[in-house]
Formats: C-alpha cells, structure tokens, sequence
C-alpha cells in the first residue's frame, strides 16, 4: 500500500510539475513574445526579454527536472519499460522526446552558447531574432500539448494506431 501512495504522490507531482512547465512555454509562446515584438525599442526588448526569460528559466529547469524524475520513477515502478518497444505507446516516446529537447536547451546548449547567441543576434537583428525564437517556441509548445493529449488519453487506454 505504501509504494502505491508513493506513486500516486509521484504521478501527482509530475502533473502539476507538467502544468506549471507547459503552462509557462505557453505563456512565453503566445503572451510573452507577440508583447515584446511590439515594442519599438530592439535593445528595450532585448533587455525586457532576457529579464523576463531569465526568472522563468529558474523555474523551468526545476519542473523540467522534476517532471524527468517523476516519469522516470513512474516507468520503473509500473516496470513500463517495454512500452518504448511498441508504437501504440508513441506518446511515451513523444514526452520523453520534449523533456530531452527542454533539458538539453535549459541545461547544456542555454548555458553554453545559446543564451549568448541570443544576445549577439537580436542586437544585430532583433526583428528576425524573435521571429525565429518565436517560430521555435510554438514548434516545441505544438510538440509539448501533442504529447499531454496523448499522454492523457493514452494513459486512459485509448489507442490512436489500428
């Protein structure tokens, strides 16, 4: 009884970690960004943007790294491991796939050499810079809610393969 609480807990926690995630990419994706490509001033939203970004990253590297060791938790408990050998569980690949793109962006390719690519590139072109950043975040945002839907509607036992 007491590994079940403990997977009910993790299942939970890796839900609101999900929401809180996603939630933000969506909100960086369709509030955020249309805002500051508005605004007049390049070095105005430049600056606004990695003030913005930069609170949001914090939290983002946290529920990403929360959702990780709660799905991973998940599989090993349930012994689901098998589930990646089969495509009628292609939302498992999927959320495994977006959490690996945010972790190798938040924590390997950000620190790195992104966070200052970004900077040289809108302080020479700011228009195409956020075009891109934005084109970019609705693609992994698109990704990210095809993953939940399946997820969810995967975890319920509906198959979307004949």
């Amino acid at each position: 009884m007491y590994e079940y609480t403990l997977f009910v807990i993790a299942r939970a926690v890796h839900v609101v970690a999900v929401v809180l995630w996603i939630g933000g990419v969506a909100f960086v994706t369709t509030v955020l960004i249309p805002a500051l490509k508005r605004l007049a001033e390049p070095e105005q939203r430049l600056q606004l943007f990695e003030s913005l970004e930069g609170r949001f990253s914090l939290q983002a590297k946290f529920v990403t790294l929360t959702t990780g060791l709660s799905g991973l938790y998940m599989i090993d408990f349930t012994q689901s491991w098998q589930r990646y050998l089969y495509i009628e569980f292609w939302w498992m690949h999927l959320m495994t796939l977006v959490w690996a793109i945010f972790t190798l962006v938040l924590f390997v390719l950000e620190p790195l050499f992104l966070h200052q690519w970004f900077h040289r590139q809108a302080m020479k072109n700011s228009e195409k810079t956020f075009n891109l950043v934005h084109r970019m975040h609705i693609f992994l945002l698109s990704l990210s809610l095809i993953a939940v839907f399946g997820a969810v509607a995967g975890g319920h036992g509906v198959s979307f393969t004949p």
